[in-house]
Protein backbone atom coordinates (compact mmCIF):
# COMPACT_ATOMS: atom_id res chain seq x y z
CA UNK A 1 0.00 0.00 0.00
CA UNK A 2 1.67 3.46 -1.05
CA UNK A 3 0.77 6.43 1.05
CA UNK A 4 1.48 9.86 0.39
CA UNK A 5 1.64 12.12 3.39
CA UNK A 6 3.99 14.76 2.35
CA UNK A 7 1.40 17.41 1.15
CA UNK A 8 3.14 20.28 2.70
CA UNK A 9 5.90 20.04 0.50
CA UNK A 10 4.38 19.60 -2.54
CA UNK A 11 0.65 18.63 -3.93
CA UNK A 12 -0.09 16.48 -6.17
CA UNK A 13 -1.21 18.57 -9.64
CA UNK A 14 -4.82 17.83 -10.04
CA UNK A 15 -6.22 16.96 -13.24
CA UNK A 16 -7.98 20.02 -14.38
CA UNK A 17 -4.64 22.06 -13.78
CA UNK A 18 -2.66 19.74 -15.99
CA UNK A 19 -5.62 19.34 -18.81
CA UNK A 20 -4.99 23.06 -18.64
CA UNK A 21 -1.28 23.40 -18.85
CA UNK A 22 -1.42 20.79 -21.79
CA UNK A 23 -4.47 22.98 -23.68
CA UNK A 24 -2.12 26.09 -23.28
CA UNK A 25 1.40 24.86 -24.58
CA UNK A 26 -0.23 23.21 -27.46
CA UNK A 27 -2.99 26.23 -28.35
CA UNK A 28 -2.09 29.71 -26.32
CA UNK A 29 1.83 29.10 -26.48
CA UNK A 30 1.96 33.46 -27.60
CA UNK A 31 3.98 35.94 -25.48
CA UNK A 32 1.31 37.66 -23.42
CA UNK A 33 3.18 40.92 -24.15
CA UNK A 34 2.86 40.38 -27.96
CA UNK A 35 0.34 42.67 -29.70
CA UNK A 36 -1.17 39.54 -32.30
CA UNK A 37 -4.06 37.90 -31.88
CA UNK A 38 -1.57 34.76 -30.59
CA UNK A 39 -0.49 37.12 -27.86
CA UNK A 40 -3.52 38.52 -26.74
CA UNK A 41 -4.96 35.04 -26.75
CA UNK A 42 -2.02 34.06 -24.38
CA UNK A 43 -3.18 37.50 -22.32
CA UNK A 44 -6.83 36.08 -22.20
CA UNK A 45 -5.12 33.68 -20.58
CA UNK A 46 -3.01 35.27 -17.99
CA UNK A 47 -5.68 37.48 -16.69
CA UNK A 48 -8.31 34.73 -16.45
CA UNK A 49 -5.73 33.00 -14.07
CA UNK A 50 -4.89 36.27 -12.30
CA UNK A 51 -8.77 36.67 -11.56
CA UNK A 52 -8.59 32.91 -10.55
CA UNK A 53 -5.86 33.29 -7.79
CA UNK A 54 -7.16 36.50 -6.77
CA UNK A 55 -11.02 35.00 -6.20
CA UNK A 56 -9.12 32.43 -3.93
CA UNK A 57 -8.62 35.44 -1.40
CA UNK A 58 -11.21 37.60 -2.43
CA UNK A 59 -8.67 40.20 -3.79
CA UNK A 60 -8.79 42.83 -6.45
CA UNK A 61 -7.15 41.30 -9.28
CA UNK A 62 -4.81 43.71 -10.31
CA UNK A 63 -3.30 43.03 -7.08
CA UNK A 64 -1.91 39.92 -8.05
CA UNK A 65 1.42 39.79 -8.96
CA UNK A 66 3.25 36.38 -10.92
CA UNK A 67 6.06 35.21 -9.60
CA UNK A 68 7.98 32.03 -9.91
CA UNK A 69 7.01 30.79 -6.58
CA UNK A 70 6.55 31.19 -2.71
CA UNK A 71 10.18 31.49 -2.43
CA UNK A 72 10.35 34.76 -5.15
CA UNK A 73 7.03 36.04 -3.57
CA UNK A 74 8.72 36.48 -0.06
CA UNK A 75 11.75 38.31 -1.53
CA UNK A 76 9.76 40.76 -3.53
CA UNK A 77 8.03 41.58 -0.73
CA UNK A 78 10.53 42.05 1.84
CA UNK A 79 13.38 43.56 -0.78
CA UNK A 80 10.78 45.08 -2.56
CA UNK A 81 10.25 47.43 0.64
CA UNK A 82 13.66 47.57 1.41
CA UNK A 83 14.26 49.05 -1.97
CA UNK A 84 12.13 52.26 -0.75
CA UNK A 85 14.29 53.56 1.49
CA UNK A 86 18.19 55.04 0.38
CA UNK A 87 19.24 54.14 4.64
CA UNK A 88 18.56 51.28 6.41
CA UNK A 89 15.75 50.83 8.52
CA UNK A 90 14.44 48.28 10.92
CA UNK A 91 12.44 45.18 10.25
CA UNK A 92 10.61 42.26 12.49
CA UNK A 93 10.64 39.02 11.81
CA UNK A 94 9.58 35.94 13.52
CA UNK A 95 12.05 33.45 14.54
CA UNK A 96 10.08 30.64 12.95
CA UNK A 97 10.22 31.91 9.29
CA UNK A 98 10.94 29.82 6.16
CA UNK A 99 14.30 30.66 5.27
CA UNK A 100 12.78 32.52 2.17
CA UNK A 101 12.10 35.45 5.03
CA UNK A 102 14.72 34.40 7.33
CA UNK A 103 17.45 34.34 4.93
CA UNK A 104 16.61 37.77 3.08
CA UNK A 105 16.38 39.36 6.89
CA UNK A 106 19.63 37.89 7.77
CA UNK A 107 21.26 39.37 4.42
CA UNK A 108 19.42 43.05 4.71
CA UNK A 109 21.58 42.99 8.45
CA UNK A 110 24.60 42.48 6.28
CA UNK A 111 23.56 45.30 4.06
CA UNK A 112 22.84 47.85 7.70
CA UNK A 113 19.36 47.00 8.62
CA UNK A 114 18.37 46.38 12.00
CA UNK A 115 16.26 43.16 12.20
CA UNK A 116 14.64 41.92 15.33
CA UNK A 117 13.63 38.47 15.29
CA UNK A 118 10.78 37.50 17.59
CA UNK A 119 10.61 34.83 19.70
CA UNK A 120 8.20 32.51 19.94
CA UNK A 121 6.45 30.26 22.55
CA UNK A 122 6.57 26.38 23.54
CA UNK A 123 3.71 26.36 20.67
CA UNK A 124 5.56 28.48 17.97
CA UNK A 125 3.73 31.41 18.28
CA UNK A 126 4.07 34.79 18.84
CA UNK A 127 3.24 37.45 21.23
CA UNK A 128 1.15 40.20 20.20
CA UNK A 129 2.58 41.77 23.41
CA UNK A 130 6.09 41.49 22.22
CA UNK A 131 5.30 42.97 18.49
CA UNK A 132 4.09 46.10 20.01
CA UNK A 133 7.43 45.95 22.46
CA UNK A 134 9.28 45.42 19.37
CA UNK A 135 8.17 48.36 17.16
CA UNK A 136 10.38 51.17 16.38
CA UNK A 137 10.03 54.94 14.91
CA UNK A 138 12.39 53.47 12.47
CA UNK A 139 10.59 50.42 11.56
CA UNK A 140 9.22 49.88 7.67
CA UNK A 141 7.94 46.07 7.89
CA UNK A 142 6.69 43.01 9.86
CA UNK A 143 7.04 39.69 8.49
CA UNK A 144 4.99 37.30 10.11
CA UNK A 145 4.08 33.45 8.47
CA UNK A 146 1.03 32.44 8.47
CA UNK A 147 1.00 28.70 8.96
CA UNK A 148 4.74 27.30 10.25
CA UNK A 149 5.50 24.88 7.60
CA UNK A 150 7.30 22.16 10.03
CA UNK A 151 4.96 22.51 12.73
CA UNK A 152 1.81 23.56 11.75
CA UNK A 153 0.77 26.62 14.30
CA UNK A 154 -1.38 29.33 12.86
CA UNK A 155 -0.54 32.72 14.25
CA UNK A 156 -3.00 35.56 15.14
CA UNK A 157 -2.36 37.42 12.51
CA UNK A 158 -5.20 39.70 12.22
CA UNK A 159 -4.05 40.90 15.83
CA UNK A 160 -0.56 41.38 14.58
CA UNK A 161 -1.73 43.62 11.13
CA UNK A 162 -3.81 45.73 13.76
CA UNK A 163 -0.98 46.01 15.94
CA UNK A 164 1.53 46.95 12.65
CA UNK A 165 -0.82 49.45 11.24
CA UNK A 166 -1.66 51.36 14.19
CA UNK A 167 1.87 52.51 14.08
CA UNK A 168 1.86 52.81 10.38
CA UNK A 169 4.42 50.06 9.32
CA UNK A 170 3.61 47.41 6.15
CA UNK A 171 3.03 44.28 7.09
CA UNK A 172 3.40 40.89 4.99
CA UNK A 173 3.02 37.35 5.63
CA UNK A 174 4.03 34.47 4.33
CA UNK A 175 0.65 32.35 3.57
CA UNK A 176 1.91 29.64 1.35
CA UNK A 177 1.08 27.13 3.97
CA UNK A 178 -2.09 28.50 4.70
CA UNK A 179 -3.69 29.43 1.25
CA UNK A 180 -6.26 27.03 0.32
CA UNK A 181 -6.22 25.21 3.51
CA UNK A 182 -7.64 27.85 5.61
CA UNK A 183 -10.09 30.70 4.38
CA UNK A 184 -8.58 34.09 3.57
CA UNK A 185 -10.49 37.17 2.90
CA UNK A 186 -8.50 40.07 1.89
CA UNK A 187 -11.49 42.02 2.16
CA UNK A 188 -11.76 41.57 5.80
CA UNK A 189 -7.51 40.85 6.42
CA UNK A 190 -5.78 44.15 5.64
CA UNK A 191 -2.37 42.87 5.13
CA UNK A 192 -0.23 44.65 3.09
CA UNK A 193 1.39 42.10 1.02
CA UNK A 194 1.19 38.21 1.02
CA UNK A 195 2.90 35.14 -0.81
CA UNK A 196 1.44 32.00 -1.71
CA UNK A 197 2.19 29.15 -4.59
CA UNK A 198 0.95 26.89 -7.00
CA UNK A 199 2.24 23.88 -6.08
CA UNK A 200 0.62 23.60 -2.88
CA UNK A 201 -2.69 23.99 -3.65
CA UNK A 202 -2.32 21.28 -6.19
CA UNK A 203 -1.11 23.39 -9.14
CA UNK A 204 2.06 22.69 -11.58
CA UNK A 205 5.54 23.77 -9.68
CA UNK A 206 6.90 27.33 -10.96
CA UNK A 207 4.79 29.68 -9.89
CA UNK A 208 3.56 31.36 -7.41
CA UNK A 209 1.68 34.78 -6.45
CA UNK A 210 2.71 38.32 -4.26
CA UNK A 211 -0.67 39.98 -2.97
CA UNK A 212 0.30 43.37 -3.19
CA UNK A 213 -2.91 45.49 -1.66
CA UNK A 214 -3.08 49.04 -3.56
CA UNK A 215 -1.44 51.98 -2.71
CA UNK A 216 1.13 49.58 -1.24
CA UNK A 217 4.65 51.10 -2.40
CA UNK A 218 7.26 48.26 -3.00
CA UNK A 219 10.53 48.26 -5.69
CA UNK A 220 11.14 46.02 -8.34
CA UNK A 221 13.35 43.27 -7.78
CA UNK A 222 13.89 41.77 -11.44
CA UNK A 223 14.33 44.24 -14.09
CA UNK A 224 13.95 43.60 -17.82
CA UNK A 225 10.79 44.19 -20.22
CA UNK A 226 8.32 45.39 -17.74
CA UNK A 227 6.00 42.66 -17.45
CA UNK A 228 3.46 42.56 -14.02
CA UNK A 229 3.28 46.03 -14.22
CA UNK A 230 7.24 46.94 -14.66
CA UNK A 231 6.85 44.82 -10.81
CA UNK A 232 8.39 41.52 -11.69
CA UNK A 233 10.23 41.27 -15.46
CA UNK A 234 10.29 38.05 -17.53
CA UNK A 235 7.85 36.66 -19.62
CA UNK A 236 5.01 34.91 -17.63
CA UNK A 237 5.40 30.69 -17.48
CA UNK A 238 1.76 30.74 -18.94
CA UNK A 239 1.09 27.12 -18.90
CA UNK A 240 2.03 26.61 -15.22
CA UNK A 241 0.24 30.24 -14.37
CA UNK A 242 -2.71 28.87 -16.14
CA UNK A 243 -2.67 25.54 -13.97
CA UNK A 244 -2.34 27.51 -11.10
CA UNK A 245 -5.47 29.89 -11.46
CA UNK A 246 -7.42 26.54 -12.02
CA UNK A 247 -6.40 24.79 -9.09
CA UNK A 248 -7.22 28.24 -7.36
CA UNK A 249 -10.63 27.98 -8.51
CA UNK A 250 -11.17 24.81 -8.00
CA UNK A 251 -9.62 25.07 -3.95
CA UNK A 252 -12.02 27.73 -3.76
CA UNK A 253 -14.30 25.48 -4.33
CA UNK A 254 -13.40 22.63 -2.37
CA UNK A 255 -12.55 24.36 0.95
CA UNK A 256 -15.75 24.32 2.67
CA UNK A 257 -16.18 20.36 2.81
CA UNK A 258 -12.31 19.88 2.33
CA UNK A 259 -11.24 21.08 5.74
CA UNK A 260 -13.62 19.73 7.99
CA UNK A 261 -12.55 16.23 6.64
CA UNK A 262 -8.92 17.17 6.83
CA UNK A 263 -9.06 18.29 10.53
CA UNK A 264 -11.14 14.54 11.50
CA UNK A 265 -8.15 12.89 9.43
CA UNK A 266 -5.47 14.88 10.92
CA UNK A 267 -6.97 14.32 14.61
CA UNK A 268 -7.18 10.81 14.12
CA UNK A 269 -3.67 10.35 13.49
CA UNK A 270 -3.07 12.36 15.97
CA UNK A 271 -5.11 10.40 18.67
CA UNK A 272 -3.48 7.20 17.26
CA UNK A 273 0.28 8.22 17.41
CA UNK A 274 -0.40 9.81 20.73
CA UNK A 275 -0.31 5.77 22.09
CA UNK A 276 3.63 5.82 21.44
CA UNK A 277 5.66 6.71 23.99
CA UNK A 278 7.36 9.55 24.25
CA UNK A 279 4.75 11.07 21.93
CA UNK A 280 4.91 15.36 21.69
CA UNK A 281 2.96 17.09 19.56
CA UNK A 282 4.75 19.53 18.22
CA UNK A 283 3.16 23.34 17.05
CA UNK A 284 -0.25 24.47 18.80
CA UNK A 285 -3.55 22.73 19.72
CA UNK A 286 -5.82 21.06 17.05
CA UNK A 287 -7.66 24.76 17.04
CA UNK A 288 -4.51 26.44 16.12
CA UNK A 289 -3.35 24.16 14.17
CA UNK A 290 -3.23 24.01 9.82
CA UNK A 291 -6.12 21.14 9.41
CA UNK A 292 -3.89 19.16 7.43
CA UNK A 293 -0.79 18.81 9.53
CA UNK A 294 0.48 16.21 11.80
CA UNK A 295 4.26 16.92 13.21
CA UNK A 296 6.02 15.53 16.48
CA UNK A 297 8.84 14.44 18.44
CA UNK A 298 9.87 11.31 20.03
CA UNK A 299 11.10 12.11 23.51
CA UNK A 300 11.91 8.43 24.84
CA UNK A 301 13.81 7.24 21.93
CA UNK A 302 17.32 5.50 21.50
CA UNK A 303 19.46 8.19 20.38
CA UNK A 304 19.70 7.27 16.94
CA UNK A 305 16.30 7.04 16.36
CA UNK A 306 16.07 10.34 14.29
CA UNK A 307 13.50 12.11 11.94
CA UNK A 308 15.55 11.13 9.13
CA UNK A 309 15.97 7.69 9.96
CA UNK A 310 12.30 6.77 10.65
CA UNK A 311 11.22 9.07 6.95
CA UNK A 312 13.76 5.89 5.30
CA UNK A 313 11.91 3.65 7.15
CA UNK A 314 8.87 4.55 6.68
CA UNK A 315 9.63 5.16 2.77
CA UNK A 316 10.38 1.19 2.86
CA UNK A 317 7.09 0.84 3.92
CA UNK A 318 5.84 2.78 0.96
CA UNK A 319 4.92 5.74 3.32
CA UNK A 320 5.91 8.96 2.32
CA UNK A 321 6.70 11.95 5.43
CA UNK A 322 9.20 14.37 6.37
CA UNK A 323 11.81 14.83 9.01
CA UNK A 324 10.42 18.53 8.33
CA UNK A 325 10.36 21.35 5.96
CA UNK A 326 11.36 20.05 2.42
CA UNK A 327 13.56 23.30 2.22
CA UNK A 328 15.53 21.52 5.63
CA UNK A 329 15.28 17.84 4.36
CA UNK A 330 19.24 17.98 3.50
CA UNK A 331 20.33 19.37 7.03
CA UNK A 332 21.77 16.90 9.57
CA UNK A 333 21.32 19.67 12.15
CA UNK A 334 18.40 20.04 14.35
CA UNK A 335 15.54 22.17 13.54
CA UNK A 336 15.93 26.23 14.21
CA UNK A 337 12.32 26.48 14.56
CA UNK A 338 12.10 23.29 17.25
CA UNK A 339 15.03 25.06 18.61
CA UNK A 340 12.93 28.40 18.75
CA UNK A 341 10.11 26.79 20.44
CA UNK A 342 12.17 25.69 23.29
CA UNK A 343 12.72 21.72 22.24
CA UNK A 344 16.34 20.54 23.05
CA UNK A 345 18.92 19.20 20.14
CA UNK A 346 18.20 16.25 21.05
CA UNK A 347 14.73 15.91 21.18
CA UNK A 348 14.57 18.19 18.27
CA UNK A 349 16.38 15.41 15.92
CA UNK A 350 13.57 13.05 16.14
CA UNK A 351 11.21 15.46 14.48
CA UNK A 352 8.57 14.00 12.03
CA UNK A 353 5.41 15.58 10.12
CA UNK A 354 2.76 13.67 8.28
CA UNK A 355 0.67 16.23 6.39
CA UNK A 356 -2.45 15.03 4.44
CA UNK A 357 -4.18 16.29 1.36
CA UNK A 358 -7.40 15.62 -0.90
CA UNK A 359 -6.19 11.73 -1.52
CA UNK A 360 -5.72 10.99 1.93
CA UNK A 361 -8.34 8.26 3.36
CA UNK A 362 -9.30 6.88 6.44
CA UNK A 363 -7.39 3.35 5.20
CA UNK A 364 -4.54 5.80 4.65
CA UNK A 365 -4.32 7.07 8.35
CA UNK A 366 -4.83 4.03 10.20
CA UNK A 367 -2.74 2.19 7.59
CA UNK A 368 0.26 4.56 8.27
CA UNK A 369 -0.36 5.25 12.27
CA UNK A 370 0.18 1.03 12.73
CA UNK A 371 2.86 1.04 10.04
CA UNK A 372 5.07 3.80 12.09
CA UNK A 373 4.02 1.96 15.85
CA UNK A 374 5.86 -1.27 14.11
CA UNK A 375 8.88 0.95 12.62
CA UNK A 376 9.22 2.10 16.99
CA UNK A 377 8.82 -0.99 17.91
CA UNK A 378 11.64 -2.64 15.37
CA UNK A 379 14.48 0.35 16.13
CA UNK A 380 14.62 0.62 19.57
CA UNK A 381 16.91 -1.57 21.19
CA UNK A 382 16.07 -5.03 23.60
CA UNK A 383 16.66 -4.42 27.25
CA UNK A 384 19.04 -5.61 28.36
CA UNK A 385 18.84 -9.60 30.32
CA UNK A 386 19.84 -9.42 34.01
CA UNK A 387 22.91 -11.87 34.39
CA UNK A 388 22.53 -13.79 37.65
Amino acid sequence: MQVYLDYSATTPPREEAIAIVQEVMVQQWGNPSSSHAWGQRAATTLERARMQVASLLNAEIESILFTSGGTEANNLALMGVARQYRQPQHIIVSSVEHPAVSQVARMLETMGWQVTYLPVDAEGRVSPQDLEAALQDNTVLVSIIYGQSEVGTVQPIAQLVDIAHARGVCFHTDAVQAVGRLPIDLQKLPVDLLSLSSHKIYGPQGAGALYIRPQTAISPWMLGGGQEEGMRSGTQALPAIAGFGVAAEQMAAEMATEIPRLQKLRDRLIAQLSEIPGFDLTGSSQSDRLPHHVSFCLTQRDENITGKTLVRQMNRAGIAISSGSACHSGSVAPSPILLAMGYSEFDARSAVRMTLGRHTATADIDWTAMAFRQVIERLQPEPALSVR
